[in-house]
């Protein structure tokens, strides 16, 4: 029985293993795709988004304000929403990017600056795609608001990382090195 639990255990880790690449491939993916809409279509989708986040703000807290007070919000903080979408979906990518590296057991600085230089990368090319969609053009502000993003998710993969290893992970780690040592 403890041969068949073991057996399991490694088949699934190694399945597994390299399809934690996937949420990565799936962001690259959605990130490319936004950055290839006309300058129209990314203004209507910031606005869209900018409305229904105030619309939720005004029912949460009751402002009882007015669908064009609703309306004039959205519109007026489209540059906001735009750079916290940069930051979120970068911040997102960083994330997908570093938890394979870490179950790869690539850790300390060397995940932090190979996460981080794959998504700045992956930053300044999806603005050069970007100068290939109408009404579009690429700004370095965007690849420095992105790395703002990277930092923070890199940072938290790696408390994540730390935390799992000393609290959740640690019975694990000890068992393999007991397994390891026989």
């Amino acid at each position: 029985m403890k041969y068949l639990r073991m057996y399991i255990k490694y088949t699934l880790r190694y399945t597994l293993k390299p399809l934690s690449f996937v949420p990565a491939l799936v962001m690259m993916y959605l990130i490319y795709s936004f950055s290839g809409q006309s300058g129209t279509e990314s203004s209507s989708l910031s606005y869209d988004v900018g409305f229904h986040f105030y619309d939720l703000i005004n029912n949460l807290f009751a402002l009882d304000l007015s669908s064009s007070q609703i309306a004039n919000y959205a519109l007026n903080n489209q540059f906001y929403i735009r750079k916290a979408a940069h930051i979120t979906e970068y911040f997102l990518l960083a994330m997908s990017v570093s938890l394979p590296l870490y179950v790869y057991k690539i850790r300390g600085f060397k995940l932090s600056f190979l996460a981080t230089l794959f998504c700045v990368l992956y930053a300044f090319l999806d603005e050069y795609h970007q100068s290939f969609s109408y009404g579009r053009s690429p700004q370095l502000r965007d690849v420095a608001i992105d790395s703002i993003g990277i930092i923070a998710g890199v940072i938290i993969v790696r408390i994540i990382g730390f935390i799992g290893r000393k609290t959740v992970f640690r019975s694990l780690s000890e068992e393999y090195k007991e397994q390891k040592a026989a």
